[in-house]
């Protein structure tokens, strides 16, 4: 392996020269930096990323910290961030937290070990205090942390009005919902949506909230009882897609026809929802411009730069495909199971 001394020696100067034409740091004449470049490029020498991180206290490396590798949002999140950062000649480290506070600190600790340069978290667990102690800029994606910490989220609270609206629209009498996580904030939100538009029917009942915690086969599993005890449900409005497939799958099961008996609508629009049988109506976030953005974000506040907004709200964007397709003409079937 090439060495800064063989690097040396080929342009001959000193080590601290080339150190200082390598790091962009002290002054050296142009005829002197050309030497330097061309011996590098000839001997194709690679400095070392540790040694540097350890003279600079900088890594050109970014953590980003999601819940939940498994879900199919997140890697589509994660690809906006990391499009965006290599342009900007930034490398990324990806961690998995499955929502535990635990795992976030230590990822946390290992980071600014290894002088990462900012963070993108993921995160409803994770507290304000903690953020505080790490010396290092972080962007909340997804999910608030603090008002102090940028954020780029979307109006889930809308779009959860969107998607129950839609299924009144296309003819849905009785009208569930599969609801995420309780602790989580979007969850919370997409639920609130619900309940704004569906407080005022005088059929709703409170057996129609079920979890599925934004896990397919616990959606399937709670929408299997709840199709059984509540017959009588034509649409159903789960909080991510991952839910909504898990919901198809139920129906599947049960033998209910999609969207004929039962309309389905999920929320994040993620590329898996157009490859189902039938394709699933969704919600769908601005993924890849809400995680380029707040890319951009975080490496302003790496170099100093000031951020325009904390708050970042995004829209969303009624998809309807296979699964939400009228169901008016399937009112005849709904009065017969009441």
């Amino acid at each position: 392996m090439t060495t800064i001394k063989d690097v040396a020696q080929e342009a001959s100067v000193s080590v601290a020269t080339v150190s200082r034409v390598i790091n962009s740091n002290g002054y050296v004449n142009e005829d002197t930096r050309k030497k330097v470049e061309a011996a590098v490029e000839k001997l194709n020498y690679k400095p070392n990323s540790v040694a540097r991180s350890l003279f600079k206290k900088e890594s050109k490396t970014i953590g980003i910290i999601v819940p939940d590798i498994k879900n199919p949002y997140f890697p589509e999140l994660v690809r906006g961030v990391e499009d965006y950062l290599i342009e900007k000649g930034f490398t990324t480290i990806l961690c998995n937290s499955d929502e535990d506070p635990e795992k976030e600190q230590l990822y946390l600790d290992v980071m600014k070990q290894k002088y990462v340069d900012g963070v993108i978290i993921v995160s409803n667990t994770i507290e304000p205090s903690v953020i505080n102690e790490y010396d290092m800029p972080v962007v909340a994606l997804d999910r608030s942390i603090h008002k102090d910490v940028p954020t780029f989220i979307i109006n889930n609270r809308e779009g959860g009005r969107k998607a129950t609206n839609h299924l009144l629209d296309i003819g849905c009498q009785r009208i569930a919902h599969i609801k995420g996580p309780e602790l989580i904030e979007n969850a919370e939100e997409r639920y609130l949506g619900y309940m704004d538009v569906i407080k005022q029917q005088d059929w709703f009942h409170e057996d129609y909230v079920i979890w599925g915690n934004y896990d397919q086969k616990e959606s399937a599993r709670a929408t299997m009882a709840l199709l059984e005890k509540h017959p009588e449900i034509d649409g159903i409005f789960a909080g991510n897609d991952v839910m909504a497939l898990g919901a198809l799958k139920a129906a599947d099961y049960l033998n209910i026809k999609v969207p004929q008996e039962l309309a389905i609508i999920g929320f994040d629009g993620v590329d898996l929802t157009e490859m189902t049988a039938p394709e699933l109506s969704t919600i769908s976030q601005p993924i890849y411009q809400m995680s380029t953005h707040a890319a951009e974000a975080l490496i302003d506040l790496i170099e100093g730069r000031p951020i325009k907004h904390q708050e970042n709200i995004f829209p969303s964007t009624l998809i309807q495909r296979q699964s939400t397709n009228s169901v008016k003409e399937n009112v005849t079937w709904l009065q017969k199971s009441l």
